[in-house]
């Protein structure tokens, strides 16, 4: 057996302690606070309560079983414990709830991991290998449409041993990245007695075994966390109390963070207000993380759907214009992306600026005249909140309709409700952001392209499937370049989505804050015990 052992517990913060760097994936920058207005200096800080942290991501269920989100795992990750997660700045994941993990044999189908002794729920029930099973079981059972089953689609059955510190996962499959998928949000541990087994739990309590309690939860609004004194895992010093406060808008949260209210500003302020940030004043910093944040274009692909015929989606490929998004909509705060799997990832190609070099009308009419497709093609294009989203979409149908090949119709949607139409197949089409689920490029094909998608587009190919599989089979994360960059020419040729830029994360924070580097770091893990007042 193969195993992951613990060697530092990913806190090192306090006096007397070293910090661990955060990796060549992390660049620190110290900038001033721009986009007008003034920030309160350390010296005028309001108090020295529990770090206030905005965003403007949303979440959609307390229950794991329930959200497969951005803005309900950045919330996971603190209140609940998966058996492995990731320390700052590693692409391998290390033990958390589990003392070691591994997989036994060389077919990478069974995979074991023991637990740390005398694990507890910050609720005093005892944590066994019984509530494991049960949190993966749960989830395959339940089986909600906006839940993280598609994550876990090789995972067949899981068993117990060991006077219940053993727990044994089957796998249909080999899938050498299946320890990285379990140190995720999809991994999150719930207490068997306080969760049911047939449906998702319902209110505003939360029972989880991770760095934090949830003192109290306002949704829409804020989350206030308390450090868990139960915690016993990876994070060796929890940090200080924190409020999460939710945004509706990205304008709305960069008032609160002009106006000092905020004390860390996480996804996402309006690329203006990016744009505007110098380095001559003083009074705040900005954390710059290579990006793991993808936008998509995806097509609705059920019999009957405007995009249905081939024809349709590649005429739209041919049209997009990348650069003007990033230009005059994103104001160059994101890149153009060519590929389903970006930069900085293993395997990243430019499968779409290979197909479609530039932006080409007549191309667009021949492919649509050819297939014998009337125009123009009439559909809808959805999209929810988001970073400068109203002006995207604008921009977007303008470039199609400028054609006189497209007739399109905006419609921006809640994001609860816009996760469930699109599972419906409600839209003809919608853009999405993806955020990296963990540090391989997987988290790029799998839940976006594969069977059964995460993004329930109606997309599947047997050439995509088979490489998949190859790749998962592979143990050397390195040695499946070759598999990835396969994967995307052919979905560059079917076009199931069209990938429009990926962005760099950057967190905002006044100088009295520490911590904020190890925040993020591209491996979908949102580490608020980090962040503490100087």
């Amino acid at each position: 057996m193969r195993e992951v052992r613990v060697r530092r517990g990913l806190r090192g913060r306090g006096r007397g302690r070293r910090r661990r760097a955060a990796g060549a994936a992390t660049a620190l920058l110290l900038l001033a606070a721009g986009a007008g207005g003034c920030r309160l200096t350390p010296g005028e800080d309001r108090d020295r309560g529990p770090v206030q942290v905005g965003t403007t991501d949303t979440v959609t269920a307390l229950d794991p079983a329930g959200a497969y989100d951005a803005g309900s795992w950045a919330l996971y990750g603190n209140l609940f414990q998966s058996l492995l997660t990731f320390a700052p700045g590693s692409k391998n994941p290390v033990p958390d709830a589990a003392r070691s993990c591994g997989f036994k044999g060389d077919d990478l189908r069974t995979y074991t991991c023991e637990l740390r002794p005398e694990l507890s729920f910050a609720n005093g029930h005892e944590l066994t290998a019984e509530d494991v099973k049960f949190s993966f079981d749960r989830i395959a059972r339940i089986k909600s449409p906006q839940g993280p089953g598609p994550l876990l689609e090789t995972l067949g059955s899981v068993e117990t041993s060991g006077g219940g510190r053993v727990v044994t996962f089957r796998l249909k499959v080999p899938d050498a990245t299946f320890p990285l998928k379990i140190a995720t949000g999809a991994g999150s541990i719930v207490d068997h007695r306080a969760y049911p087994f047939d449906t998702l739990r319902r209110g505003d309590r939360v029972d989880g075994s991770g760095p934090y309690t949830l003192k109290e939860y306002r949704p829409g609004t804020s989350a206030e966390l308390t450090p868990n004194d139960k915690y016993e895992g990876a994070v060796k010093d929890v940090g200080s109390p924190v409020t999460v406060r939710y945004f509706p808008e990205p304008a709305r949260m960069s008032d609160a963070w002009r106006n000092g209210t905020i004390d860390v500003a996480a996804r996402q302020m309006p690329p203006a207000d990016l744009a505007k940030y110098s380095l001559s004043e003083t009074g705040s910093r900005m954390t710059e993380t290579s990006g793991a944040n993808a936008r998509f274009l995806v097509f609705n692909l059920r019999d009957g759907a405007p995009a249905k015929p081939l024809a349709v989606r590649q005429a739209v490929a041919a049209v997009i214009d990348r650069q003007a998004l990033a230009r005059d909509v994103h104001l160059r705060t994101v890149e153009p992306l060519y590929s389903l799997v970006p930069q900085g990832f293993t395997g990243h190609a430019t499968s779409f600026f290979d197909a479609y070099p530039k932006p080409d009308e007549d191309r667009a009419r021949r492919l649509l005249l050819e297939a014998g497709v009337p125009t123009p093609v009439r559909f809808t294009l959805a999209y929810s909140k988001g970073a400068a989203t109203d002006q995207e979409a604008a921009l977007l149908r303008r470039q199609l309709e400028a054609t006189g090949l497209f007739e399109v119709t905006t419609k921006r949607v809640e994001w609860t409700d816009f996760q469930r139409g699109y599972a419906r197949g409600e839209y003809d089409a919608y853009c999405v952001s993806w955020l990296a689920d963990f540090p391989d490029p997987d988290t790029f094909t799998t839940p976006l392209v594969g069977d059964g998608n995460a993004l329930h587009s109606g997309y599947s190919s047997t050439r995509v499937e088979k490489l998949i599989r190859k790749a998962q089979q592979n143990d050397q994360r390195g040695r499946v370049a070759d598999d990835f960059r396969s994967i995307q020419k052919i979905v560059a040729e079917d076009v199931p989505l069209v990938p429009l830029w990926q962005r760099k994360d950057y967190v905002l924070s006044n100088a009295g804050i520490s911590g904020t580097q190890y925040l993020t770091d591209g491996t979908g893990i949102w580490r608020l015990w980090m962040l503490g007042r100087i």
